[in-house]
């Protein structure tokens, strides 16, 4: 049975830092792609960033992030991180972390099949 565990969420002022954790079991942690997309209420999941391990290691992230957020796994640990900096009150909303058997840009909810249960992320302006 595959779990994915999200954690690090919480409160933030604006401009602060949060780094998210993501544990999965159950899979062959360094087969799968693995991505983190977010919600806000009353607004579409988009997705945030993604990383994949093989053949090679290739990351991605989204426009809204890019230059302030950094995705990393450990392989070993089966876990993945999202270091989130220069946080502002649009980055609120309902992190996700996805574990998926393929790659594919622009990021798709429905190419992952084994998500979390979410942890919210709030920045006060």
């Amino acid at each position: 049975q595959v779990q994915v565990v999200e954690s690090g969420g919480g409160l933030v002022q604006a401009g602060g830092s949060l780094r998210l954790s993501c544990t999965a079991s159950g899979l062959t942690f360094g087969n799968y792609a693995m991505a983190w997309f977010r919600q806000a209420p009353g607004k579409e999941r988009e997705g945030v960033s993604a990383i994949k391990w093989r053949p090679t290691s290739v990351t991605y992230y989204g426009d809204s992030v890019k230059g302030r957020f950094t995705i990393s796994r450990d392989n070993a640990k089966n876990t993945l991180y999202l270091q989130m900096n220069s946080l502002n009150a649009e980055d609120t909303a309902m992190y996700y972390c996805a574990a998926g058997s393929m790659w594919r840009l622009p990021l798709r909810a429905g190419d992952y099949a084994y998500w979390g249960q979410g942890t919210q992320v709030t920045v006060s302006s």
